[in-house]
């Protein structure tokens, strides 16, 4: 029971933690596009975006299919479920493009490179839909805990 109790805990901080720092890299991305930020802070806020994504993919897959909840059975057939998985299959490809582009911001960096910002306002829009979508995602978890469809 306490197993339970730990990675929902978990799992839901992960989730404020991701909507908190893809926020953050949003609004890093918009100073950075309007001339007044830094990349050092869109970076750590990526970096901490990253963590929390990994961790949301581990307790959410222990909970899920790891026997520490209801059973994978139950989540198959719950139509919110698979809301929840389209919703992160939306972020996982909106994330595409800015983490490609981090990444080659990073070994720029490391070179001494001077870093290309240009696609900084549309990575902000793209982090601000991604904190929108976290949102939906929570919403269709609480709704399958007392929803049923059937």
């Amino acid at each position: 029971m306490l197993v339970h109790w730990f990675l929902a805990a978990i799992h839901l901080l992960a989730f404020a933690l991701g909507f908190w720092a893809v926020l953050t890299r949003g609004t890093a991305f918009s100073r950075l596009a309007a001339g007044a930020g830094e990349v050092r802070r869109v970076l750590l806020a990526d970096n901490l975006w990253g963590i929390s994504a990994l961790v949301l993919l581990v307790t959410g897959g222990m909970r899920a299919f790891g026997g520490y909840e209801k059973g994978s059975d139950y989540y198959l057939h719950q139509p919110l479920f698979h809301l929840k998985m389209t919703l992160f299959v939306l972020i996982l490809l909106l994330e595409l493009a800015p983490m490609v582009t981090l990444i080659k911001w990073r070994i720029a960096q490391a070179r001494g490179a001077t870093l290309d910002t240009g696609r900084a306002k549309v990575f902000a829009r793209i982090s601000h839909v991604e904190a929108l979508l976290l949102i939906l995602m929570v919403v269709a978890a609480t709704g399958m805990r007392g929803v049923t469809f059937g």
